[in-house]
């Protein structure tokens, strides 16, 4: 039994000792019923949050006024609580369940959070209030016997994604559920009730409601849980796509010459891309992957020969740069996907690169997201994986110092052999190292050499 379990049981059966009831909810009952280890477990109660900070001494109170208590696992394994009270030391716990109340909600003004909570002692009065039927049920862990009052368990089996209740209704209280809908139907290759997808179909023009942030953790979920196709197609159909990312939604239907993809328009390659994703990749890869192309519809173009898209990497990073602006990428993930854009196209070139070209190529930061979205490009398209391949021989073959030598020279000896200081000294400096990195030159003499005959004091 993991940590997570066990303290979760453990809280559980300490709140019935107290004469409460209590009982696992929400997505851990999903997984458990699915045969699958739940990210997290979180509890439901009838304890009002100052009972459960009662029962559990220094308990730390993340949203009292919504009734959620969190408990973290001590080391020698029972539950406690932070001292302070500071959210930093959440993450040294091995296990943090969540501890709610049995509640109804009153009200959503902001479609995001209820304005007022009715503590409740009826668990059917709490899910009533949940998202999906599939995340509306409780587990006992004593027994196993599963409360379900919303028909989750017909759902799980049958593979729906279903509001409980009234759809529109749901949505309304919590704009960010449209999205949350997308992903569970994605994640378990489930369909939407058509009901439901009605509903976010409507309601759609009301996802700007949602916080940014919200917004791009729902989408960096989507696109890293292994199925990133799927989500992306729902958002379509849905018609969240152009609420969320117009610049994707504007792929479809931009046709390309069918000699370098053959397999249709930029938002058909683009999902054939996304089917290729990993469970677990990267965030930074997964964006770079949706987005190396975003700067295509805008330069699309039919000259006499063929449909061109000129300046199209220019452009994409342009558009990419204000995507995770908006959307408060931090920096160091926003230069990563930038990066994957803006190079994508350079494996065009790397069996006639220079070897001081290609060295410096190889030396990008985090090469192996760059070499693996080529990869996945080009099986998105002609299937021609001669310069991958190429590629991976030359990083296999070449040692680390030989991509990154020590430098022969710097500009202490350029100054020392009687050069001024100035613009000049970069131009010198990129000369020698481009020597060194094609092998012409060795040695500080030999360097000092190539200085004096190309630039003679």
């Amino acid at each position: 039994m993991s940590d997570a379990k066990q303290l979760a049981t453990e809280i559980v059966l300490t709140l019935r000792e107290r004469g409460h009831r209590a009982y696992f909810a929400g997505g851990c009952v999903r997984d458990l019923l699915l045969g699958r280890e739940p990210a997290d477990y979180d509890v439901s109660t009838d304890a009002t949050p100052r009972q459960v900070m009662q029962i559990f001494p220094q308990t730390f109170a993340v949203g009292e006024q919504f009734g959620v208590v969190l408990v973290p696992l001590q080391h020698d394994g029972s539950p406690t609580t932070l001292p302070g009270g500071a959210t930093g030391a959440l993450a040294r716990h091995a296990a943090i369940i969540e501890v709610a109340t049995f509640r109804s909600d009153v009200g959503y003004s902001d479609g995001r959070h209820p304005d007022e909570v009715r503590f409740t002692k009826d668990p059917r009065e709490d899910v009533q209030r949940r998202d999906f039927t599939i995340n509306g049920m409780m587990l006992d862990p004593a027994t196993n016997e599963i409360l379900d009052f919303v028909g989750g368990r017909d759902d799980l089996k049958a593979g729906i994604v279903r509001a409980v209740g009234e759809p529109e209704r749901r949505f309304a209280e919590d704009k960010l559920r449209m999205l949350r809908a997308v992903r569970f139907a994605a994640r378990f290759d489930y369909k939407i009730d058509p009901a439901t997808l009605a509903a976010i179909q409507r309601l759609a023009v009301h996802i700007h409601q949602v916080s940014c942030e919200r917004v791009r953790e729902e989408l960096t979920k989507m696109l890293t849980e292994g199925r990133a196709r799927r989500a992306f197609e729902l958002l379509d159909t849905s018609g969240l796509l152009p609420e969320v990312l117009p610049e994707i939604a504007a792929m479809r239907g931009v046709e390309q010459p069918p000699q370098y993809h053959p397999e249709g328009d930029v938002f058909v390659h683009t999902l054939l891309l996304l089917e290729k994703l990993q469970a677990g990749c990267s965030k930074t890869l997964a964006w770079g992957a949706l987005l190396h192309d975003v700067g295509k519809p805008p330069t699309f173009r039919v000259s006499p020969d063929r449909i061109r898209f000129d300046g199209h990497v220019e452009v994409g990073v342009k558009m990419a740069a204000e995507i995770c602006r908006r959307l408060r990428f931090s920096n160091y993930e926003t230069d990563r996907i930038l990066a994957l854009v803006d190079n994508h196209m350079r494996f065009a070139d790397v069996q006639r690169m220079k070897q001081s070209t290609l060295k410096k190529f190889f030396r990008l930061p985090a090469f192996d997201e760059h070499l693996e979205l080529h990869r996945m490009d080009c099986l998105s398209s002609h299937a021609q994986l001669d310069s991958y391949e190429y590629s991976r021989e030359q990083l296999c073959s070449l040692p680390p110092e030989a991509i990154r030598p020590e430098p022969l020279m710097t500009g202490l000896d350029l100054i020392a052999a009687g050069y001024e200081p100035g613009p000049r000294f970069k131009e010198i400096l990129t000369m020698i190292e481009d020597a060194q990195l094609e092998g012409r030159v060795a040695t500080r003499a030999a360097a000092m050499e190539l200085v004096a005959r190309e630039f003679p004091l």
